[in-house]
């Protein structure tokens, strides 16, 4: 099978007739074979009847209905499971993102060796309080990542199928998806600008809690990505540096006391001085850090995943 499109969807009922003769046309004129796999992430508005109504007319259809609403990322990571086609689209519900994309990036997959193509929405029809966040939420997460993509949550993508079955998404780390596929090792990352359709039905799933979840995950994968099976380098070095600072002040105060009275010096005691309460206080949290990437490192070893290693290919 040449193409799997997953669609996430929470109350889209009105635009999934559109969207599906949509894809149909653009598959059919390209000769693509292609598998359609709705995500029904605990939909209230009988969108499940209309993807039930709408299978009995494309057999490429393929249903998932959650029991509630999981959030996108959950509705992704099952979608991925259940794709079966070479390369693996992904795109909103909501007729936003263009099916006419799909031949463009196709190619960029297949033939220029992309592992993964991420669309750009560089004319958007969004409010002002949506796409002034996304800007500096996607320059955020280029300086952090070192991924140089302009639209990291753009929903219509395109990947390898070795890429969404090598990758975890869960949470709400589908806004990241590039930078989990980055730390995977596949690192051929493209973009292309797509068009951005105006919402014609329904109403934005944008809300307020993205601010906060959003960089809480960035700094998540950033980690997981960098020191997940290594965690005593992050923690443990970090607490030497700082036991080591708290040290050498606390021997400075030391030191200079015993200078002192070897030289009849007036000196405070060691006790009363504040500086010696912040080396001791660096110092203790220098411990603490220390038997944290210790204890981090027990739990790494014993994980079952400990020697899950993406192997490229064999001879």
């Amino acid at each position: 099978m040449d193409i799997s499109v997953v669609i996430p969807l929470l109350d889209e009922r009105d635009s999934l007739d559109e969207l599906m003769h949509w894809i149909d046309r653009v598959m059919i004129e390209n000769n693509f074979s292609y598998e359609v796999v709705f995500i029904d992430d605990g939909s209230t508005d009988n969108s499940w009847e209309e993807i039930t109504r709408l299978k009995g007319k494309f057999s490429s259809i393929k249903g998932i209905r959650f029991q509630r609403n999981y959030g996108k990322s959950a509705a992704l990571h099952v979608g991925f499971a259940a794709a079966q086609g070479e390369v693996v689209f992904t795109m909103d519900a909501d007729l936003q993102d263009s099916p006419d994309e799909i031949p463009a990036m196709y190619k960029m997959v297949k033939e220029d060796g992309y592992h993964l193509v991420s669309g750009w929405k560089k004319k958007r029809f969004d409010p002002l309080t949506k796409t002034i966040p996304t800007k500096f939420y996607n320059a955020a997460t280029r300086f952090m990542s070192g991924v140089k993509l302009n639209d990291m949550n753009c929903g219509l993508k395109a990947y390898q199928n070795q890429v969404i079955k090598s990758i975890e998404v869960y949470g709400e780390m589908h806004r990241y998806i590039p930078v989990i596929a980055k730390w995977a090792g596949f690192t051929k990352i493209g973009e292309k600008v797509v068009a951005h359709q105006a919402r014609k039905h329904g109403k934005t799933k944008f809300g307020i809690s993205r601010f906060i979840n959003g960089p809480l995950d960035l700094a998540s994968i950033m980690f997981v990505g960098k020191f997940g099976k290594r965690p005593m380098h992050f923690f443990g070095s970090i607490g030497m540096v700082m036991f080591g600072l708290g040290f050498l002040l606390f021997a400075y105060l030391g030191g200079y006391k015993i200078y002192a009275l070897a030289n009849a010096i007036p000196a405070k005691n060691i006790a009363t001085q504040s500086s010696f309460f912040i080396a001791l206080t660096v110092m203790i949290i220098g411990v603490q850090l220390f038997v944290t990437g210790f204890l981090a490192e027990l739990v790494s070893r014993n994980s079952a995943d400990r020697n899950n290693y993406l192997i490229r290919e064999k001879i």
